[in-house]
């Protein structure tokens, strides 16, 4: 069965608020493709922002949402979800917002192995701000505050969040749309854990632009062939790693959440 997605989304506001050749569109097309696959009712599922290009998602949605301040998303859905069990909480979160900003609520989070769901469009730059560097963004690469090249590595998100506890943690890039679609769904699927999905964007605005890359379908281009598969890239070493997109499915436990393990404390 194929799926739209069109019942969660507002059409009334369309076109997205994102630039041309932002890879926000596709992240949102296969997320909601995922509620659609899941069977989800909108009136069950609540989508928490905070603030970066990402941040606007909610916007769009015809379910509910929570908008709230630079790097809060996260502790927010926590909230969320602890008020109500029974709800589909997203935290929808950048790599500013949820990374550098946001990094420390990330970390405590996946160790907590909070029952939330998070989606992370991870396009290595501020790009709601001027393209400012980021806590993800490559060493060598040209932002507005970095003229000469950063001097910083950046994150290696789903591994750190992989070793902070979180039960499952996954990896795609906006080149591969079905296996966004199939990462979210898996973690819908899930139900309980802190569930993390990263997936690697573009940012043709500021990022393309500074670095010099051709355009939104180059820059596409230049994921696909940079990008491994996990299982392959175990055999490698870390010279033929370099500068790859390592994706895949970093971690999948079924490890009990944080309202299970509160329950059987509180009921006994």
């Amino acid at each position: 069965m194929k799926y739209n997605g069109k019942k969660y989304i507002k059409k009334e506001l369309l076109p997205f608020f994102w630039c041309p050749g932002c890879g926000n569109g596709i992240i949102f097309a296969a997320m909601t493709r995922a509620m659609e696959e899941n069977n989800l009712k909108k009136k069950d599922i609540v989508a928490v922002t905070g603030i970066g290009c990402w941040g606007k998602a909610d916007d769009y949605l015809t379910t509910h949402a929570f908008h709230g301040t630079h790097g809060r998303a996260i502790p927010v859905a926590t909230g969320v979800k602890l008020a109500n069990p029974l709800l589909n909480v997203f935290a929808l979160v950048g790599d500013g917002d949820g990374a550098t900003i946001g990094g420390n609520h990330l970390i405590h989070a996946a160790r907590r192995n909070i029952d939330i769901i998070v989606v992370m469009s991870n396009n290595l730059n501020y790009g709601m701000t001027g393209g400012q560097y980021s806590g993800t963004t490559p060493y060598s690469s040209i932002t507005s505050t970095s003229r000469t090249g950063h001097v910083e590595d950046g994150f290696d998100v789903s591994s750190l969040v992989k070793s902070a506890g979180a039960g499952y943690v996954a990896k795609t890039t906006i080149a591969n749309p079905r296996m966004i679609q199939k990462f979210i769904s898996k973690a819908i699927k899930k139900k309980y854990g802190f569930r993390f999905i990263e997936i690697i964007s573009i940012c043709p605005t500021h990022y393309g632009k500074y670095n010099k890359m051709n355009n939104a379908v180059g820059m596409i281009k230049d994921i696909k062939q940079r990008t491994i598969n996990i299982k392959k890239a175990e055999q490698l070493s870390p010279k033929e790693l370099e500068n790859k997109i390592i994706v895949g499915e970093y971690n999948d436990q079924n490890i009990e959440g944080y309202i299970q393990r509160y329950r059987k404390k509180i009921n006994k």
